[in-house]
């Protein structure tokens, strides 16, 4: 019969590929090319109705694309497991453990530090992004990919130093800057990157980039900082977020 003859040559051709009936779904097969039955496949391939080089086409490539989906599963899997057993019974992701085994970055759209109430976001290709929940990113990346969300703290090290940035305004007096790095570098010895002061109309506005090792840390600099005779505010800024200390704002929690 056709339909017989039609087999022998679809499973030869499938040998000669090294593929057999178990890697694919032969009604997936028959749904592709709208064909009703399996005894038909073989009907057409013997009268020639059906080109053998499109059936090839069509295995090869869900074929391939089996494997990468096997592959990725595999891999998420693998790192599902390991942030699992970062995580603990709490399901919290401790940052700051020893966590070589899973990649893992603090996000640059809002910067955080230890202190900060933060949240992991696991992302397709950059392992785990460390947000602030305040982050302007959070309301949209929890609304819409809840799934992905991972709960997250800080551990209690303080070896770290991370990078932040503030901004400084007051009156333009002799001696203001000198006073502003006697107080970080001298009084808190936090270690400064840069600084810059531009003056103008009797006024000064100063941006400082420097490292600290927590937000407890941060506050008491800020706070000091908003001390000094003509200061008006002292502002923690990334591309999100600012916290403002200024003569307004009540200091005796921060010391």
């Amino acid at each position: 019969m056709k339909s017989d003859q039609g087999r022998e040559i679809f499973e030869r051709k499938l040998k000669r590929l090294k593929l057999n009936k178990g890697h694919f779904n032969i009604n997936d097969l028959l749904e592709y090319f709208k064909i009703k039955s399996a005894n038909d496949l073989y009907f057409r391939i013997a009268n020639e109705s059906l080109d053998f080089a499109e059936i090839k086409d069509y295995l090869l490539n869900k074929t391939q694309i089996d494997a990468q989906l096997q592959l990725k599963q595999k891999e998420a899997m693998t790192f599902e497991d390991l942030l699992r057993a970062k995580r603990g019974n709490d399901d919290m992701l401790v940052i700051g453990d020893n966590l070589d085994k899973i990649d893992y970055k603090l996000s640059v759209c809002c910067n955080p530090i230890p202190g900060d109430d933060v949240f992991g976001f696991i992302t397709i290709n950059e392992g785990i992004k460390i947000h602030r929940t305040t982050c302007t990113n959070a309301i949209q990346l929890m609304s819409n990919y809840a799934y992905r969300i991972v709960k997250a703290r800080w551990n209690n090290q303080k070896e770290l130093a991370f990078l932040v940035g503030i901004k400084i305004k007051g009156v333009d007096d002799v001696g203001v800057v000198n006073n502003i790095t006697k107080v970080i570098s001298s009084e808190l010895k936090v270690n400064m990157r840069s600084i810059s002061i531009d003056g103008a109309e009797g006024l000064f506005n100063g941006t400082i980039m420097l490292f600290v090792h927590d937000t407890v840390q941060l506050n008491k600099l800020m706070s000091k900082l908003s001390q000094i005779s003509g200061i008006l505010s002292v502002i923690r800024f990334d591309m999100e977020n600012e916290l403002e200390f200024g003569r307004k704002m009540p200091n005796k929690d921060l010391n």
